[in-house]
C-alpha cells in the first residue's frame, strides 16, 4: 500500500462517515458534524442558486470554530465543497475560504488537472479532494488525483450519467450499470496511484438499508477509504461495515503477531501469508482502531450469517 499523501504536513484521515450538510442550513452544522465522522458543508447543489450568498455568510460565520488549537478536531473533519472552477460560484467560494481555518475543501465537477490547478492556486495550502463526476472527470481521474494538493478523490454517479444523457445509474436490483462501475473502479485505481485517499459516491436511497450495508461492505474491500452519505441513519450502516469483525480482528492480529518470527511468506492456520495478505491484516487492525475512536460502540460487527 502506498503511503497517503500528506499537504501542509497532513494526510486525509477523516472518514469512514463524511455526512453532505447544506450550507444554506447553519442549524445542522454542529448536529452534523457530531453524527459522523466528518462533515462535507456544501456550498455546490445542495443550495439553490438564489440562496449561495446566504449560505456564504453562514459559512464565513462558522469558520471562527475552526480557527485556534480547540477548533483542530473540528477542523481535522470538516470539508467544504464548493462549486465546479468553470463557474462564478467557484470564484465567490474560493474568495470566502481563501486564508481561512479551511483544511479540506472538495471540488465539485472535477474535469481536468487545469480546473484542480485553478483551487490549488486559489486555495495554498488546501487539502483538495476533487469530485469526479461527469465523463470527463471519470475519464481523466488518473491526471487530476497527480495534482500534489490532492490528498483524496471521490466519484459521483448521478451527475455522471447525467452527463451521459442517461437517466439511472442503478439497475432495477439497485446494482450500478456497468459504466457506472467502471467509472467507480477508474476513480479508486487513480487515487490510490497517487497515494490519494478514495471516497465512494453516496446512496441515495434513504430507505434501502439493505442496499447500502452490502455497497458499504464492497467499498471496505474494494480499498475505499470512507464513503460519503446524506442522511445521518446512514452513518451506522457505514461504520458498521467498516469495523471488522470480531474473528477478522483475531485473525489479523494473530497474523501479524507471527510476522517478526518470519523472513517472508510463511504457513499460518494452513495458508500462506505473504506481503499482500500482511498488509491486509494491518488494514483490518487500522480500521478496528478507527472504529474505536469514533464511536463508544462495539468496534466489531457481527459475522454474516
Amino acid at each position: 500500500m502506498s503511503r497517503r499523501r500528506e499537504v501542509s504536513g497532513r494526510a486525509f484521515t477523516a472518514g469512514p462517515t463524511l455526512l453532505f450538510c447544506p450550507a444554506d442550513r447553519p442549524e445542522r452544522y454542529a448536529k452534523a458534524a457530531e453524527r459522523a465522522d466528518a462533515v462535507i458543508l456544501d456550498l455546490e447543489d445542495a443550495v439553490a442558486e438564489p440562496d449561495k450568498p446566504a449560505a456564504r455568510d453562514h459559512l464565513r460565520a462558522h469558520l471562527d470554530t475552526l480557527a485556534g488549537p480547540e477548533g483542530s478536531d473540528l477542523r481535522a473533519r470538516t470539508v467544504v465543497r464548493i462549486s465546479p472552477a468553470d463557474t462564478e460560484d467557484f470564484h465567490a467560494d474560493v474568495a470566502l475560504l481563501a486564508g481561512s481555518p479551511v483544511e479540506l475543501v472538495m471540488l465539485a465537477k472535477t474535469e481536468s488537472a487545469q480546473d484542480v490547478a485553478a483551487a490549488a492556486e486559489a486555495l495554498p495550502g488546501v487539502g483538495l479532494i476533487p469530485l469526479c463526476e461527469t465523463a470527463a472527470g471519470a475519464t481523466r481521474a488518473e491526471q487530476i488525483a497527480s495534482h500534489p494538493q490532492v490528498v483524496a478523490v471521490m466519484w459521483g454517479a448521478e451527475d455522471l450519467i447525467a452527463s451521459l444523457g442517461g437517466s439511472s445509474s442503478r439497475r432495477a436490483d439497485g446494482r450500478y450499470r456497468d459504466v457506472a462501475r467502471q467509472a467507480r473502479a477508474q476513480v479508486l485505481l487513480a487515487a490510490a496511484t497517487h497515494g490519494a485517499a478514495g471516497i465512494d459516491a453516496i446512496y441515495a436511497d434513504i430507505d434501502d438499508v439493505t442496499g447500502l450495508a452490502e455497497e458499504a461492505a464492497d467499498a471496505v474491500a474494494s480499498g475505499w477509504a470512507a464513503k460519503a452519505c446524506i442522511h445521518p441513519s446512514q452513518v451506522p450502516l457505514i461504520r458498521q461495515a467498516y469495523a471488522p469483525t470480531a474473528e477478522e480482528l483475531e485473525h489479523a492480529r494473530a497474523v501479524l503477531a507471527q510476522v517478526p518470527h518470519h523472513g517472508g511468506a510463511f504457513r499460518f492456520r494452513g495458508a500462506m501469508v505473504d506481503l499482500p495478505l500482511i498488509r491486509h491484516a494491518e488494514q483490518v487492525v487500522r480500521r478496528a482502531e478507527a472504529a474505536s475512536a469514533a464511536s463508544t460502540e462495539p468496534v466489531t460487527r457481527q459475522r454474516a450469517r
